[in-house]
């Protein structure tokens, strides 16, 4: 018989997860941003084949209505990713001189 359950175990690595998670990426410095998130959006792609993989297999209305929460969510989250990985670049691109004033 165990003491704790495998739900608690599940739930201390949950919350662990997200303190880690937070102070990482909170902790990050600006230069290593962007390649930081190509790597996030390459994880929610994974994310997005093993929900579909989930809600395909799954025979219950709930399961599936999960996975497909599931392949909403991570298309959101790389979606998002990559429009701040966008303005993150235009941040470091340079912006063209102003054209000389002509006096008369």
């Amino acid at each position: 018989m165990d003491l704790i359950s495998d739900g608690i175990y599940n739930l201390i690595i949950f919350v662990l997860a997200i303190y880690v998670g937070y102070h990482v990426v909170w902790n990050v410095t600006p230069a290593l941003h962007t390649p930081l998130m190509a790597v996030t959006n390459a994880i929610s792609a994974i994310v997005i084949v093993g929900a579909m993989l989930a809600a395909a297999l799954t025979v219950t209305p709930l399961g599936k209505a999960m996975g497909t929460l599931a392949v909403a969510l991570a298309a959101v989250n790389v979606f998002g990713g990559f429009l701040v990985t966008r303005r993150m670049l235009e941040m470091f691109k340079k912006k063209a001189p102003k054209a000389p004033v002509e006096k008369h």
